[in-house]
């Protein structure tokens, strides 16, 4: 039987269902997939001037 949803950890009903889905975010679980042209347009500009912007860190 599940347990009801405590108010600390709601809209989840515990700690480890809220984890979970937090992270999805970053591996890009929650995705909204595009086929307009002019997303992926702008997409690869903003990645083009990121990747010539001297402030953002690098990967080492």
């Amino acid at each position: 039987m599940q347990e009801p949803s405590t108010q600390h950890f709601r809209p989840f009903r515990s700690k480890r269902c809220a984890d979970v889905d937090l992270a999805k975010w970053p591996s890009g679980g929650y995705a909204f997939p595009s086929t307009d042209p002019d997303d992926v347009d702008e997409l690869v500009g903003a990645l083009e001037r990121a990747s010539d912007d001297p402030d953002l860190p690098r990967p080492s």
